[in-house]
């Protein structure tokens, strides 16, 4: 202890050791008198911190002396004066409490009438005298006090409520922004729990209805909440011991329970059903938050939480109803720890904008998941879920969405059997990023598989899709790429519309763009399209793709495409010259070019290897249209079975053979054609200049005929008829063992 200084010595000042960084308030202490002397004071002069100082205000205008915290009770100046000790109203309630100097939690500033901070003074109170060696009381500017004939408790108070309304504004303003920012449904729950723990509460269960309604869907069933997130503000295992130590013995599991509440693993129930009539039901129905101490709370958070959980006494929980545009669509509770300040009413208003701004955006983002969910599966169910197996080349797709905030797009790739064991390969883009170019996508799809039916050339076939998009609108463009390949001749036939070149990666791992005319935008309309014919020897691939594979916000398409083609050129390297590398590796090395700003619209990817059919496998004649042409084919294919080694296959082969071939001479005025092709399969194609399919039919016991196809039908593993822009071709395939 200090030796106490001498009665002339002058005061001495101390600093407050509770302010750091900042200037720190000294108070001096001047001599007392021994008997008005506080108790627990030494009785010379010396200085008590600021933040150790409690101003009481008499009750009878008499002056107040100051203690130290916890070192005794306050009492009057005057001998026989009634002492009160310094009392504050909660902002907005009834609750009296002591005015103290701690500091205050939520918002890091000092609270109670024993702050003296702020600028400026108040006047002189009347009937007041001055406190020995404790300086009047200094407030904000334009706060009660002097004149008014406020206290200046009150005085500080008003100050003090200044800045608290200021500190409420900044956060639900910071707190409203932080969930505004959440475009689906986790990240707006997730904003609602970083922005309201540790600030405004220590801890937060966020319920909301499984399923949540969509739009003006009326929910059918019973409302059940489900606990979609919990968070809470987390400490040492040794400070929540310590707090839990200094607790009475029944508010331990309160504690221990705010404390140790983990997402995941936490005590409160995980589904409620709320009861038709019940207290939740009708706390929901209510929509304004609650305290957990008030009645209609009481029965409701436990109904909510389950019977186990245990909520802290007092208005240290709130529970708010979550409501959207037309419907309460959960709730939230906030938690607040024993040893912490309780909830004050004002707080409801918080809570009630959290919660209003929650459940809009948690409407919004149920709505644009909806929005982008039908348009998503709207596009890919307008793709091909799998890709055919043509005779003579194998395939291999990709497709990918553009970014988030442009899922949907009018990207599309497509493959569709020929006549002659041909094969059409497709990869289109319409321009644009809605539902509305989804929608075009699959209408321009839907014409090219149905063009590429009437075995219309290519450039033929970009000119009726050209015409169908300006029936569409007068804003309806894309870009299209069309190629057919023959496997048995070996050539691809290509047209494009617009759209980036493909790019042929040749058996040796040389990787070459084709130089395709490029042609104009489909729907631009008045233009010509013209085709090449190319080689496709065996073991090449054939690359289409659409632009956002090669061009960017980062890129231009040329430097994309030159890109493309030395990764192709390199995976190639990979697997050695006489090996080409296997598509579905080479789809994901070509994806791989993407860099993190490249995903700026969505990407449609078709492979095509070109194994062709050896000529040595292939069979071809001209039958003439008379009575002779079965019998001539029988005899033509039992010859080309026994070269090819088939003849366990002959029987049937004569027989199908003779069943079509009778059909296409009975009608036909030029001559018929017939082919076989070995495969893993042995494929039969009869052509006539008849443009009326067969169609399956059952043959009446009196008839003489109509029992061809049926026999086709039972005998052969499929079949099938195409119409071509000169006839049409009638096939079937056998198993070869």
């Amino acid at each position: 202890m200090r030796p106490r200084p001498a009665e002339d010595e002058p005061p001495r000042t101390r600093r407050n050791p509770r302010a750091k960084g900042k200037a720190q308030d000294s108070i001096p202490v001047q001599p007392t008198d021994s008997a008005h002397a506080a108790p627990g004071l030494p009785g010379g002069p010396g200085t008590v911190p600021a933040s150790r100082v409690r101003a009481t205000a008499p009750a009878n205008g008499a002056a107040a002396t100051a203690c130290p915290d916890g070192d005794g009770e306050p009492h009057a100046e005057n001998e026989g004066t009634a002492r009160e000790p310094d009392l504050r109203r909660s902002e907005g309630t009834g609750e009296v409490r002591h005015a103290t100097t701690d500091t205050d939690t939520d918002t890091g500033t000092g609270t109670g009438t024993g702050e003296l901070v702020t600028p400026g003074k108040a006047g002189p109170r009347p009937g007041a005298q001055p406190v020995a060696g404790v300086p009047e009381p200094r407030t904000e500017p334009g706060a009660a006090g002097g004149a008014g004939g406020g206290s200046h408790t009150a005085a500080a108070l008003g100050g003090r409520g200044g800045r608290r309304e200021g500190d409420r504004l900044r956060f639900v303003g910071a707190a409203t922004r932080r969930i505004a920012r959440g475009i689906d449904l986790d990240e707006i729950v997730m904003g609602l729990c970083r922005a309201t723990v540790p600030t405004f509460s220590d801890a937060i269960l966020v319920y909301l209805r499984d399923p949540l309604p969509v739009g003006d869907e009326r929910p059918v069933g019973p409302v059940v909440l489900r606990l979609r997130r919990t968070d809470q503000l987390r400490l040492m295992d040794e400070v929540a011991e310590a707090l839990a130590d200094e607790q009475p013995e029944p508010e331990r599991g309160v504690l221990s329970a705010a404390l140790q509440l983990q997402p995941g693993d936490t005590p409160a129930a995980e589904l409620c059903e709320v009861r038709t009539g019940g207290a939740l039901a009708e706390v929901l129905r209510g929509v304004r938050p609650v305290f957990a101490d008030a009645a209609s709370a009481e029965d409701a958070l436990p109904e909510l939480l389950g019977e186990s959980w245990t909520v802290p006494s007092g208005p240290r929980a709130i529970l708010a109803p979550l409501r959207g545009r037309r419907r309460v669509i959960g709730a939230a509770v906030f938690l607040r720890r024993p040893d912490r300040t309780a909830f004050d009413p004002d707080d409801l208003l918080v809570a009630a904008q959290l919660a209003t701004h929650t459940a809009l955006g948690i409407d919004k983002a149920v709505l644009y998941g909806r929005e982008a969910y039908i348009a998503d599966e709207l596009q890919r169910t307008m793709l091909p879920e799998t890709l055919p197996q043509p005779t003579g080349v194998r395939l291999a797709s990709r497709y990918l969405p553009a970014a988030e905030t442009a899922r949907v797009g009018g990207d599309w790739y497509d493959a569709i059997p020929l006549p002659g064991s041909r094969v059409a390969l497709v990869v289109g883009d319409v321009m644009g990023h809605s539902m509305t170019s989804a929608a075009i996508m699959g209408q321009l799809r839907t014409t090219a598989q149905t063009l590429a039916g009437l075995d219309l050339p290519p450039q033929e076939v970009l000119h009726h899709l050209d015409e169908q998009a300006q029936r569409l609108g007068s804003d309806r463009m894309a870009t299209c790429m069309y190629a057919v390949y023959d496997p048995v001749a070996h050539r691809i036939t290509i047209a494009n519309a617009g759209h980036p070149p493909p790019v042929l990666l040749h058996l040796g791992g040389r990787a070459e763009v084709l130089r395709v005319p490029p042609g104009a935008p489909i729907g631009v309309g008045g233009v010509d399209f013209e085709a090449v014919e190319l080689d496709a020897p065996a073991g090449a691939t054939l690359l289409l793709y659409t632009d956002g594979l090669v061009e960017s916000r980062l890129r231009d398409v040329w430097t994309g495409i030159e890109q493309l083609r030395e990764r192709m050129a390199a995976t190639a390297r990979l697997t050695g010259p006489d090996h080409p590398p296997p598509l579905e590796a080479l789809c994901d090395e070509v994806l791989d070019i993407l860099g993190p700003g490249d995903r700026d619209d969505d990407i449609a990817l078709l492979a095509a290897r070109f194994d062709g059919i050896a000529p040595s496998d292939v069979a071809y004649w001209y039958l003439e249209p008379e009575d002779a042409a079965p019998s001539r084919a029988r005899r033509l294919a039992r010859r080309a079975l026994q070269r090819w080694g088939l003849e366990e296959l002959t029987d049937s082969v004569e027989l199908l053979v003779s069943e079509v071939v009778t059909n296409a001479v009975r009608y036909a005025t030029r001559p018929v054609t017939l082919r076989l092709l070995r495969t893993d399969v042995l494929r039969c194609e009869v052509g006539d200049d008849v443009p009326q399919l067969p169609r399956l039919r059952q043959a009446r016991a009196t008839d003489e005929g109509g029992r061809g196809l049926y026999l086709v039908n039972r005998l052969a593993r499929r079949w099938g008829a195409t119409r071509l822009s000169t006839g049409k071709v009638v096939w079937f395939e056998l198993n070869r063992s």
